[in-house]
């Protein structure tokens, strides 16, 4: 039998990715910035963090990549499954993701981002999971840091279900 713990609230995630929104668009105050989510897992936090940017240029565009499948636990075996469209030749690019687990996967979108030659690649994630690190990368926005547990709810899924949940959960089986 699953059962969901709740961990982050609605609220306090709307409070936190609303911080999150104001420090990039000072960061990016004057440019044009293309934000490339992470599907499917970010695709919540990236239109409500993209409504909160106050900048002026804004494109959006979508990449998907796999490692985990219907299991719990990374395969490490990651596969590009949608690419960009967007040309992002000399832009910035804020990469945004749900969750930094093993960081293997942004560790690859990052390189395979970087073969576009962008200006400059920056990453945004709603949580950042240190503990599970298997590769070094630079998360240079975080929400939230969780250290445990599989984590669900907010567009992050366990084999495409509870993405709807409002806010975030640890999934116990």
């Amino acid at each position: 039998m699953t059962k969901l713990i709740p961990i982050v609230d609605p609220d306090v995630l709307h409070q936190r990715i609303s911080h999150i929104a104001a420090v990039i668009s000072a960061d990016y105050k004057g440019r044009e910035l293309v934000v490339v989510g992470v599907l499917k897992g970010a695709f919540i936090f990236v239109a409500d963090l993209v409504r909160l940017l106050t900048l002026e240029k804004i494109g959006i565009d979508f990449l998907q990549a796999s490692s985990y499948g219907t299991d719990t636990v990374s395969s490490e075996a990651i596969i590009l499954k949608k690419d960009i469209d967007i040309d992002i030749h000399g832009k910035d690019v804020l990469l945004v993701d749900d969750i930094v687990d093993t960081g293997l996967t942004l560790a690859f979108l990052v390189n395979h981002l970087k073969g576009f030659k962008p200006r400059d690649i920056r990453v945004c994630a709603l949580i950042d999971n240190k503990s599970r690190r298997k590769t070094e990368v630079q998360v240079d926005y975080v929400c939230m840091e969780i250290q445990e547990g599989f984590l669900v709810g907010y567009g992050l899924d366990y084999a495409e279900r509870y993405r709807n949940l409002p806010g975030i959960y640890h999934m116990r089986q």
